[in-house]
């Protein structure tokens, strides 16, 4: 029977830890199994992937964080310089706080969707006004909240943002879920880094496939022939 390699690792905490002896977050047993340094930013995965992962580690309540343990192996290789990656992963975020969040965090949490939605609009060459069907769900379940949002939005201009509002977006959702669920937070938020692992999962896959198709077809060498004189 295979054993899992967390097993012989440090038990799960929250914050950063400066050696295993005072225990690990997510990120940094992803760096040793890696073989990376001891790190809660390692190479080994994408910057806003990692990020999720730390605060996913540290929203869990204490009781709930061992099971993100299988998880880990999982977010090592996930890795890519495509920006898209980051538009796709605050949208999932984003999208799966909404419904959940308080009403007063709401607004906030829908102008994440649409900067995500805005970002991607630009990349896929379509208008923002056509959103996805998931973000179009989740501003469906706060009408007030999505149109707040949309005209805050139309004010602010599309050339407002020095940097990409991933990380923010995250710090915001995140907590959300966590602080209005409850009981039933750590499930959430467990299926949250789950789904966002299977996305990254999902484009490295789509890389892969595409890379492979313009790979050069290897032809064989053309024998030279003498003809007669």
């Amino acid at each position: 029977m295979r054993s899992d390699p967390t097993d012989s690792l440090p038990v799960l905490g929250r914050g950063k830890h400066r050696s295993p002896k005072r225990g690990a977050c997510f990120m940094e047993m992803a760096s040793v199994l890696a073989g990376e340094r001891w790190s809660d930013h390692p190479a080994c995965t994408h910057p806003l992937l990692a990020h999720l992962a730390r605060l996913v580690n540290d929203f869990t309540s204490d009781a709930g964080r061992q099971r993100l343990a299988p998880l880990i192996p999982s977010v090592i290789g996930l890795q890519s310089a495509d920006r898209r990656w980051d538009h796709e992963i605050a949208l999932l975020v984003a999208t799966r706080a909404l419904p959940f969040a308080s009403a007063l965090r709401r607004p906030t949490v829908a102008v994440g969707i649409l900067a995500c939605e805005r970002l991607l609009a630009q990349a896929e060459g379509r208008t923002p006004d056509a959103l996805r069907p998931s973000s179009a769900r989740a501003l469906a379940h706060d009408p007030a909240a999505a149109g707040w949002a949309q005209e805050f939005t139309r004010q602010l201009g599309s050339d407002h943002a020095t940097r990409h509002p991933g990380p923010a977006i995250l710090e915001y959702a995140v907590p959300a879920i966590a602080h209005s669920r409850g009981a039933d937070a750590d499930d959430i938020l467990f299926t949250l880094l789950s789904d966002a692992i299977t996305l990254c999962e999902r484009f490295t896959s789509r890389a892969e496939r595409a890379t492979a198709e313009v790979q050069p077809v290897e032809r064989p060498a053309l024998l030279e022939v003498a003809l007669p004189g």
